[in-house]
């Protein structure tokens, strides 16, 4: 392995206003190595990747790339140094076809300038088929396919430009299973190439899997850089939180094992979902894991009436229900809550701050007179603020200003000022922190622990494992397997097993749950 420096960060400063993003941060990242950032939301990773990426200019230091001083001004300047990035926060523009984001801004061009669409398309198609990604059509449309596929091309389309330095931010935070293990062999493959890459992650299992080096960033500032396997994941959670966290997942809350359900699911049907059944009891926590479009985010989104239901019932408190639209589940007399796998365009307006983001479901119960009780208003988001532990900034501050956490909180601050009476969690810690996970967890547990009814989707299958009383696995569309915690039935294996399409007499016994129940 060369020891030449494929980048060089020496005494890098980034302050937005009054906020110090990076603070003489100095870091080497050494040639042909996968190298690991971590750190918690707002620690400056994200920052340190955009100043590489040539989106943001340093207000004092210097960057070096392949032992040359590097300015990095625009994109273009970072895309002639061979640096391509890979962003959580897609940049995939939405109503273009794939094809078209993935050429993005580098089309194929012939006479006058004009487009070449067919050789655009071919170029493509053979990208995606090298990558096994060749069910995917190059003419299929951003905006229709799921978050998971999305963040796949947006990886495909920095290896396309062939990198001699990759940035990828979060790749696995829409990732599971399978889309892991792909990811792996891609950073592997580029690793053989030569290829130096950044991999910027909260999730300790991929940083092993991936990485050969671990740098730790906190504050804005540079905490150390150790070998991937010279340090324990608690060492390393220490090095990031700047404490001892004693135990990642608290104790599950005691369940009312005979209370009758809040919410009874009847052979529900809606789109990918056929026939699931299953119920929800106050203080419960039921986890739903399942392999990437097996129909678990059609079964949030009809629970929310986001989407049409095309056969079975939805019961609240033994009534029954009809979901026309969002406004129809968030309603007092029904009260469910959908915090969505991508908070940014789902479940925030970025532009409003944490005051109005968080009492915009309920903003009536403050209205006299069809005026905004601003006082009344002020004092219950901040007291729901305080509940989830959010950046104190967050009441009066534009809510796209802060990391990923605290924007995080401010979804379930919403949903605690609501007084929601069902939590519908579909991947809560996505790009989350260790340190924000944790208290994530408690705030999950504490809820249930308040009464509340919590139905859980994680691609993270420790987080299911741990956190739920029971577990729902899907395969095909349908509920195939529950998974009883009360009977230590809860593992690894055994929701694997059924999400692969096992055969429930074989391997982990568990009861199955009836499609007509």
């Amino acid at each position: 392995m060369t020891l030449e420096p494929a980048i060089a960060i020496h005494s890098v400063r980034k302050t937005y206003g009054a906020t110090v993003a990076l603070d003489d941060v100095s870091l080497g990242i050494q040639a042909g190595t996968v190298h690991a950032l971590l750190g918690e939301n707002g620690a400056g990773k994200s920052t340190l990747v955009k100043l590489l990426s040539g989106l943001i200019r340093p207000d004092a230091g210097h960057v070096a790339v392949l032992g040359q001083a590097a300015l990095l001004h625009s994109p273009r300047d970072a895309h002639r140094l061979g640096i391509q990035t890979a962003f959580q926060e897609l940049t995939l523009v939405p109503d273009l076809t794939v094809w078209e984001n993935v050429l993005l801004p580098y089309q194929p061009t012939g006479f006058a300038g004009l487009l070449r669409g067919r050789r655009g398309e071919a170029m493509v198609a053979d990208l995606l088929s090298q990558l096994g990604m060749g069910g995917l059509s190059p003419r299929q449309v951003v905006r229709d396919l799921d978050l998971p596929v999305r963040q796949k091309i947006e990886i495909a389309r920095t290896l396309l430009r062939k990198p001699r330095i990759l940035l990828l931010d979060e790749p696995t935070s829409a990732l599971s299973g399978r889309d892991i293990d792909w990811l792996a062999q891609i950073v592997a493959a580029e690793k053989q190439k030569g290829t130096t890459v950044v991999f910027i992650s909260h999730r300790m299992p991929e940083v092993r899997l991936f990485c050969d080096v671990i740098s730790v960033l906190r504050n804005g500032h540079t905490v150390g850089t150790y070998g991937v396997d010279s340090v324990t994941d608690n060492e390393v959670v220490e090095l990031i939180i700047g404490r001892s966290l004693t135990a990642t997942f608290p104790p599950k809350p005691q369940r009312d094992v005979v209370a009758q359900p809040i919410l009874s699911v009847a052979g529900l049907s809606a789109g990918r979902l056929q026939g699931a059944s299953f119920e929800l009891g106050p203080g419960e926590i039921v986890g739903v894991a399942g392999l990437q479009g097996m129909g678990q985010l059609e079964l949030f989104l009809a629970l929310f009436g986001d989407l049409a239901t095309t056969g079975g019932s939805i019961r609240v408190d033994g009534r029954l229900v009809t979901l026309h639209a969002p406004g129809d589940a968030i309603a007092a007399s029904i009260g469910f809550a959908l915090v969505p796998e991508d908070r940014k365009t789902e479940g925030l307006f970025l532009k409003l701050d944490g005051r109005n983001n968080t009492s915009l479901p309920v903003v009536g119960r403050f209205t006299r007179a069809g005026l905004i009780d601003n006082a009344a208003e002020q004092a219950a988001v901040a007291g729901a603020l305080r509940r989830v532990q959010a950046d104190e900034r967050a009441l009066y501050t534009g809510a796209g200003a802060f990391s990923g956490g605290n924007q995080q909180k401010l979804v379930l601050a919403k949903w605690i000022l609501a007084g929601s009476r069902v939590l519908l969690l579909f991947d809560p810690t996505r790009g989350v922190d260790v340190g924000t996970k944790h208290e994530i967890y408690v705030l999950i547990n504490d809820y249930a622990r308040a009464g509340g009814a919590v139905l859980l989707y994680s691609t993270e299958v420790e987080e299911v494992i741990n956190l739920s009383h029971r577990v729902l696995v899907m395969y095909g569309g349908r509920i195939v397997r529950e998974i009883d915690g009360a009977r230590g039935e809860i593992s690894d294996n055994a929701i694997m097993h059924a999400a692969l399409g096992g055969d429930p007499a074989s391997g982990v016994q568990s009861h199955e749950v009836s499609a007509a129940s």
